[in-house]
């Protein structure tokens, strides 16, 4: 899937927001973090700088991101669900953010139940990234 810029800021940014809101971050959120930064071309140092100070970062907001289509934006909800599950827990705060991205860009909320429920029955390791399959770019009209 080929997406803007724009929308590989927003997708990491707004991935980062999901995990500080059970103000920690696992060891298995920093590995998928550095791993979807990756695959979104971004460098490893920015990444690693920026899930480090997540937590004390007071500039950037914790607003959920709006997307250019709704196939991207049930993308970051499934990857979201991966990456709150990933530590075990799935926090009722994450929970709560990633309802509030899936509204905001128009999704079912009956297709957002089924997910949380499928995204808790398998481990995240074993949970392929939707990410990972994103070419970043801008898109030509």
């Amino acid at each position: 899937m080929n997406i803007p810029i724009v929308d590989a800021s927003n997708y990491f940014k707004g991935l980062l927001v999901l995990i500080k809101q059970d103000r920690k971050v696992s060891d298995s959120e920093v590995a998928l973090m550095k791993r979807i930064g990756k695959a979104l071309g971004f460098e490893q140092a920015f990444c690693e700088q920026a899930i480090a100070g997540i937590l004390e970062n007071q500039h950037v907001r914790d607003q959920p991101p709006k997307f250019s289509t709704r196939e991207l934006a049930a993308k970051f909800v499934q990857d979201g669900f991966v990456l709150a599950f990933s530590d075990k827990e799935m926090h009722p705060s994450e929970v709560e953010w990633l309802r509030l991205t899936a509204e905001l860009n128009g999704l079912d909320m009956q297709w957002f139940a089924k997910e949380q429920q499928k995204a808790t029955a398998e481990p995240a390791s074993a949970s392929p990234l939707q990410v990972e399959g994103f070419v970043v770019g801008e898109l030509r009209r």
